[in-house]
Parts: C-alpha cells; structure tokens; sequence
C-alpha cells in the first residue's frame, strides 16, 4: 500500500516529533483512519520529503516523529506560469488540481470582461485559501514537494502588463502559428487562459501588445478548463518532461 503524503505548512526537521495541522488531523484521522505506529510521508515545500511515525492520533490531535529527510525531486524542468481567468462553480477547482498535477510553477487568477465570477474581497481571500488548499492537496497525491506559487487574484489586463522574460502564449483556433512551430523558450512559458465566454476583442489586442503570441491547439473551440489543461499537456509533452 502506497505510503500516505502529507502537507505540513511549517518547519520540519529529522528526530523532531511534530503536532500536524487541523487540515491533516482530519485526513488521517477521518479520511484514511490512520494508527499510531504507521508510516507517513511529510513535506512543506522545501523540496525535500520527510518519511515519518505517527505517534499520536486523536479526533483533535496528531503527533508524528520526523526519521529522516530526503531530497526527492518530480519538477519539470519547463516553468509554466498560469493565467487563467476564474470560471464558476467547481471547473476552477478542477483546473488548479489538474495544472499542479501537469507540472505549472505559478498560478495567478484573473478577472476579465466577460468573467461571471464576481466576489467581494473578502470572498476572494476565503477563495485564495480554498484554492491553496486544492494545490496542497494535488501536490500530495502527484508526489511534488515543491507547491506551485498561488498569485493573488488580479485583473487579466494587469497581468498581462507585468514584465516577463518568458514566452507569452494564448489559445485562438484561428491562429497560424501551431504547437509544434515554436522554438523551446529559455525562460519558461506564461500561458493565458480565458473565461468561459473567451476573451473580448479589446483583451485579445491588450493581450498582443504586450508580447502574447497566439496559438492554435486545433480546429475546435475548447472549453476554458480543457483548454488549460490540453495546452500544460501540450507544452510539457513538448518541452518539458511527459
């Protein structure tokens, strides 16, 4: 059976008996129904993977004694920032688990015109941390021990001015330049993503004045979650390590 992966956020250190966060007492103690005695695998994305011993389980606490530190690394070695624009109900969630799982380093979420999530921003903040979690929790089940950098949420047309040395890239079926036609960027790939309504006329012309070079993945019109995920599939397969 394969050893459980646990996120810790805080400080972990070889011979040191830790008490583990709420989110991880629930997921041994309710989820997978762990024992004291039982191996698990810690990290708290410094790179390295922690195996350790419960020591403790309780409803309310768990304990675990840290035996050694490993540097285990699954990276690409292709960096992809994700600029997806917010989509509602749980195709977000779904896009920020698959993305981490394919390998993205950084992921910002953005607003746009035609974005049909709209919060306040205290909801945005509830939002950022639900979404951090998603992230641990991918990385927990992919093998990373390295979280990719969840941004704060901001506007599409802020983003897309930010300075980059990276190959900007979007998704447009009716572009010339396709997958296969680009040269391996040296400083990784910023790929953009629309909402489900696409991206308006005067996003895409902000988008190509500030270096984005629009691409073709095929003929057919992808849903924003599928497009995400098809093009990470694409480049990593392309440049990086699928």
């Amino acid at each position: 059976m394969r050893i459980p992966r646990i996120f810790h956020p805080d400080l972990l250190a070889v011979d040191q008996e830790i008490s583990l966060s709420p989110d991880a007492i629930n997921h041994i103690g309710n989820v997978l129904r762990l024992r004291s005695g039982q191996p698990v695998v810690l990290f708290n994305g410094d790179g390295n993977e922690y195996p350790a011993t419960l020591i403790e389980v309780g409803k309310r606490h768990v304990s675990a004694m840290i035996d050694a530190k490993l540097s285990v690394s699954c990276e690409s070695p292709l960096g992809i920032h994700l600029g997806q624009a917010v989509s509602k109900g749980d195709r977000m969630d779904f896009v920020l688990q698959k993305s981490v799982e394919l390998g993205v380093t950084d992921i910002t979420p953005l607003t746009s015109e035609r974005s049909v999530v709209k919060l306040s921003e205290e909801r945005w903040t509830k939002k950022h941390e639900q979404w951090q979690k998603i992230i641990a929790g991918a990385c927990e089940q992919c093998g990373r021990n390295r979280l990719p950098t969840l941004h704060p949420v901001m506007s599409l047309s802020q983003w897309t001015q930010q300075s980059t040395q990276q190959l900007r890239l979007t998704l447009d079926p009716r572009a010339e330049l396709k997958m296969d036609q680009l040269h391996p960027p040296k400083e990784g790939i910023r790929l953009l993503i629309g909402p489900e309504g696409g991206l308006s006329d005067q996003e895409v012309y902000q988008a190509q004045q500030h270096g984005f070079i629009g691409i073709q993945l095929g003929p057919r019109v992808l849903r924003t979650e599928t497009a995400a995920l098809t093009a990470i599939a694409a480049l990593q397969s392309r440049f990086g390590d699928l």
